[in-house]
């Protein structure tokens, strides 16, 4: 273990700024959720009635978890948070050991720092410790703020420091994907499947028997009842299979190869497939895994919209504030509400639309750009390939989402003409969406050092939507926005104008950003 501190030292000290924003974000779900439902109901019966309306409501149940004590505010928090909240933190972890173990031994850098007088595990126990760390501090926040919001104390650090055990159960879990592979890309997909199937087998175990719920992690975090009888042990399921994980894990890391995964890689085809000698074959190999695990978790997030169904009215209350925050446009509720409910699953997409248009830089980073522009692949096509995998994967995983959407919809009403009416809407934002992206790949062609400016656009358009009015934002600054031009279907009727101009925009951008990527050199 010589050298663990040292390690742990550098990797706090290089993580600072995502580690403060992972744990800002992840508290900050709870206190905002705290926030917001104190907000939204402002009487008991408005609790009683939102209550009713949610227990009985299999999509809610299996979206949330099982509905305990919602005609309360602590009830309320705990029951919108545990699940997402187990989501955050298991990435948090998945990423900080991924950063530190596998892709480092990937990048070589790993190789160097062992080569000194460290010992053999120091840099995957400071890697662990970090984890650790971060996931503590994740529940104190969360136990503090929720106290001193007035919510009862020992609830509130149930649902904190039951947060903390979650992040070091998926900690161990996650440390064991990156011994299993070779490749940091495969370990994020192991660790992704088990943070997916904890949720899938909890999600099911809730709607069904509940069986299927004591065999995920997050079921046990949800089985401590916060605000509803709250109970310690299920937490030392958690902390035991934490134990057991990290066991495991540091058992293969020490029978394994230095370099590579107890999973050998398998050889390569003796020749590419015809689809990879295009440029278009190419992106598409390295970006199919993203396209399709965004279309699956935005196809779930329009699943969860639109089994709300019609009871808008229960879900968001009297308050004037929720009102013309979850329905901007339009007289009727539920058009208003789905309008909106559109818009922000279009803004979730334009995520994937600004990492896609950024996964060339990440080639040209790590070497790979050079090496494929040493045969006869132009980088005018090279670079085309990734635009049009960004456009169509865009357009796909907004198809996905109102398919979503409108399913939810179907089944909790049977309305088949209204579900169609909510779900083709998501696709008029594909224009907006690919601005976003368009100027992601002109600061790649202009400042390829400066292309973490492109999520900015992202996060003023996010804030925008949500508080554009309410904050009283001038209205020219609002616009800047490329998704304020555009109808906010089906409150309001559709326009192919603004539709096509904002489109245009799109073009110019991604176009001028191709244009300087063939003027510059590589790196």
């Amino acid at each position: 273990m010589s050298g663990t501190g040292t390690f742990l030292w550098t990797f706090l000290k290089r993580d600072k700024w995502m580690l403060l924003w992972w744990i800002l974000g992840a508290a900050g779900l709870y206190v905002v959720t705290c926030y917001s439902v104190d907000q939204l109901y402002t009487t008991q019966q408005q609790y009683d009635e939102a209550a009713a309306s949610m227990e009985g409501n299999a999509a809610f149940i299996a979206m949330a978890g099982p509905p305990r004590a919602l005609d309360t505010l602590g009830g309320q928090t705990a029951w919108q948070t545990t699940a997402f909240g187990a989501i955050l933190v298991g990435l948090m972890s998945m990423f900080v050991v991924g950063r530190h173990t596998r892709a480092e031994e990937e990048a070589g850098r790993d190789e160097l720092l062992r080569a000194s007088a460290v010992g053999r595990y120091a840099p995957t126990t400071a890697a662990v410790l970090v984890a650790a760390v971060a996931n503590l501090l994740v529940g104190l926040l969360v136990s503090v703020s929720l106290t001193a919001y007035g919510l009862a104390g020992a609830d509130s650090f149930g649902l904190g420091l039951g947060a903390t055990a979650v992040g070091w159960f998926f900690t161990g879990t996650a440390l064991i994907a990156m011994q299993l592979t070779a490749s940091t890309r495969s370990a994020y997909g192991v660790a992704g499947i088990v943070i997916a199937l904890s949720y899938v087998l909890r999600a099911i175990g809730d709607v069904g028997n509940g069986v299927l719920s004591w065999c995920s992690p997050i079921g046990w975090y949800q089985a401590m009842h916060q605000f509803s009888g709250l109970r310690w042990w299920p937490m030392l399921l958690l902390l035991a299979g934490a134990g057991v994980a990290l066991t495991t894990a540091y058992s293969l890391f020490g029978r394994r190869d230095y370099g590579s995964g107890i999973v050998a890689t398998r050889p390569g085809r003796p020749r590419a497939r015809r689809g990879l000698l295009s440029g278009e074959g190419l992106a598409w190999s390295l970006q199919r895994g993203a396209v399709l695990g965004w279309a699956g978790g935005m196809f779930l997030g329009g699943l969860a919209y639109g089994a709300i169904g019609d009871d808008v009215k229960a879900l968001i209350g009297d308050s004037q504030t929720s009102q013309d925050l979850f329905v901007q446009a339009g007289d009727d509720l539920v058009t208003g509400f789905y309008g909106t409910s559109i818009l922000m699953l279009a803004v979730i997409c334009a995520g994937f639309a600004i990492a896609s248009a950024l996964r060339p830089r990440g080639e040209e980073e790590n070497g790979h750009l050079e090496v494929t522009l040493a045969t006869a692949l132009p980088r005018s096509r090279w670079l085309l390939g990734h635009v049009l995998v960004t456009v169509g994967g865009t357009a796909l995983v907004l198809a996905v989402a109102g398919l979503g959407l409108g399913a939810g919809y179907l089944l909790v009403t049977g309305d088949g003409e209204a579900a169609w009416s909510f779900s083709w809407p998501v696709l008029q934002y594909l224009a907006p969406v690919l601005v976003l992206s368009g100027f992601a790949r002109l600061l790649f062609g202009v400042l390829p050092r400066w292309t973490v400016l492109a999520w900015a656009p992202l996060a003023f358009s996010a804030v925008v939507m949500l508080f554009g009015d309410l904050f009283q934002i001038p209205q020219w600054l609002q616009d800047v926005s490329p998704f304020e031009h555009l109808p906010m279907v089906p409150a309001e009727d559709f326009d192919w104008a603004p539709v096509l101009v904002v489109a245009a925009v799109a073009l110019a951008l991604s176009v001028a950003g191709q244009m300087a990527f063939r003027r510059r050199d590589v790196h």
